[in-house]
């Protein structure tokens, strides 16, 4: 069937958690339970595919799989193919956050800098009566 299914692509990205106060690199399906599959559509390829073990369904109306726009391919390709993950930082300076992990959890405090290559972030926290610079990673705040 090489001849008439040329691709199977399960969309996946590398994301950045933090586990025990580590930061790991982890990857993530970009669309969990669905395999992309460029094919040829012949009575002989879809019986393949429809036959596969564990396939349940196809996204489309009816019988027919509706196919994917070559954008939408080429968006999920280039995604997938990213070596190191990008920071999403999505907070400024002088915004409200809630510390999330690490040794200051629960503690409210005022951002002062942000490292956007770097992932980091300078949190003004009131401790002692004065305010308090601590770095922390941009995944152990949340925005107030």
């Amino acid at each position: 069937m090489k001849d008439k299914i040329y691709n199977v692509l399960m969309p996946k990205e590398k994301k950045i958690r933090i586990k025990n106060g580590k930061r790991k690199v982890i990857e993530e399906k970009i669309y969990p339970g669905y395999v992309l599959v460029e094919m040829m559509v012949t009575d002989d390829s879809w019986y393949v595919v429809r036959n596969t073990p564990n396939v349940t369904g196809f996204v489309g109306a009816g019988i027919t799989p509706v196919p994917v726009s070559t954008t939408e391919i080429e968006f999920l390709k280039k995604k997938t193919g990213v070596e190191e993950p990008q920071f999403k930082i999505e907070v400024k300076a002088g915004d409200l956050v809630k510390i999330v992990d690490g040794p200051f959890k629960d503690f409210d405090g005022k951002i002062s800098e942000v490292d956007q290559e770097r992932g980091k972030i300078k949190v003004l926290i009131n401790m002692f009566g004065r305010d308090t610079p601590v770095e922390l990673d941009s995944l152990q705040i949340k925005k107030v």
